[in-house]
């Protein structure tokens, strides 16, 4: 299974099955979900981590099974119904049973012209921007807003607590395999899920107590040391003391010819196209900055086992991958060694982000972000849509506004 826009994961030999959590254990947060709970009591009522897709569904639409297929999806997938209360001040995730999920109806048809645009605009951009309440709401919400008889624009927001990009992904298929069969009045298609997010969690706290941790935080202890604190881009401002999410997207399309001859370039060094990329991304960085010692961070899916690879959850995490381009190499020399860098850091994907934040414990400042502050990634434009049954689905067009910036409505990471 791929996952656009990741880091490829290392082929990690699966030989132990994660087990089932025992009945009426305490069920902590995964360590990537603690992160994000901590910035959620930093800063309540943020939309920060607000993750909006708006689907156009264009043909004859059966409300009651695109409602039966999300309410199937949710009751699947504990994360999805799942709130987190604490105790003693440290965090744990409650699992609720399932129920209906609300999904919000909204009829724009009687609207015409730019005054049905306008209406649509501003629920999309309010639905996608209201805030979820971890410790009382489900992390999804799903709106469905009629545009005309045969014309619908269903927006789905999870909170990333809850998921991530491959998730996505997950809950595509999973929609249109469950509207497909409701719509033609049989039953779900999907097989038992062997594991659920907070087997994981359980799971993933008992390997890392172990010597695994000791040793491949031994190796980021290297990795990382004497790493500047900073990436020092020319700036036309100050940075400000607080973040503000605030910024900007731009555009550049490749000619073929370059592409193909990047592609070629890597196969000669026996580098993926995403090597090949990211070490022309940090010879950029060296241009502009003058630092030969320069860490990117890159999504990676954090799937190394076959069960969780068809659950919705949080998984994705950050890769610091470190350039040398010290001695002046030459293109070849320079792509070599991101091989090897990116290729030791996938063998020591397992400690958590930001594990390895609390055990390096550099300076922390709200100013910028600990040890990374530029990512690099490689998405797969081509990323599929659900298909359902008499139905045209495409992306919507137009951005929806979160958090004070605008974010492709596709943009879940």
């Amino acid at each position: 299974m791929a996952e656009p826009g990741l880091t490829p994961r290392a082929a990690t030999p699966v030989d132990t099955r994660i087990p089932l959590r025992a009945a009426g254990e305490r069920c902590p947060l995964s360590l990537t979900q603690q992160r994000l709970w901590f910035l959620d009591q930093l800063l309540p009522d943020s939309a920060a981590y607000n993750q909006p897709t708006a689907l156009r569904l264009e043909g004859r639409l059966d409300n009651a099974s695109l409602s039966r297929a999300l309410d199937e999806i949710v009751a699947r997938h504990e994360a999805l119904r799942t709130v987190l209360a604490t105790a003693e001040g440290e965090p744990y995730q409650v699992v609720q049973p399932p129920r209906p999920l609300d999904l919000e109806l909204l009829n724009l048809s009687a609207l015409e012209g730019a005054a049905r645009e306008a209406a649509l605009a501003e629920a999309l951009a309010e639905t996608a921007a209201r805030p979820f309440d971890l410790s009382a709401h489900w992390p999804i919400r799903a709106r469905l807003i009629r545009l005309g008889p045969v014309d619908h624009v269903l927006l789905i927001v999870t909170h990333h607590i809850a998921s991530d990009g491959w998730s996505n992904g997950v809950l595509f298929r999973e929609l249109a395999a469950l509207y497909d069969a409701f719509s033609a009045r049989r039953p779900s298609p999907l097989p038992p899920l062997a594991v659920q997010y907070g087997d994981f969690a359980v799971w993933q706290r008992r390997q890392l107590a172990g010597g695994e941790l000791d040793r491949q935080l031994a190796y980021w202890r290297r990795q990382l040391a004497g790493l500047p604190a900073e990436v020092t881009l020319p700036a036309d401002r100050p940075r400000p003391l607080a973040p503000t999410h605030r910024g900007a997207r731009g555009a550049r399309m490749f000619p073929k010819a370059l592409v193909e001859g990047l592609k070629a370039l890597g196969r000669d060094e026996n580098a993926t196209l995403f090597m090949t990329l990211l070490a022309g991304f940090l010879a950029l960085l060296h241009r502009y900055t003058g630092q030969p010692d320069v860490v990117v961070g890159s999504p990676i899916a954090g799937r190394t086992r076959v069960e969780i690879e068809p659950l919705i959850g949080f998984f994705v995490g950050t890769l610091p991958l470190r350039g040398d381009l010290s001695g002046d190499p030459t293109v070849r020399e320079h792509l070599r060694r991101m091989r090897e860098v990116a290729l030791a850091g996938y063998g020591h994907q397992d400690v958590p982000f930001e594990k390895l934040v609390e055990e390096l414990a550099p300076e922390r400042t709200l100013i910028r972000n600990p040890i990374v502050q530029v990512m690099f990634g490689l998405r797969d434009g081509r990323a599929s849509l659900p298909a359902l049954r008499g139905l045209a689905v495409s992306r919507l067009a137009r951005g929806v506004p979160v958090g004070g910036e605008r974010r492709s409505c596709a943009a879940v990471n």
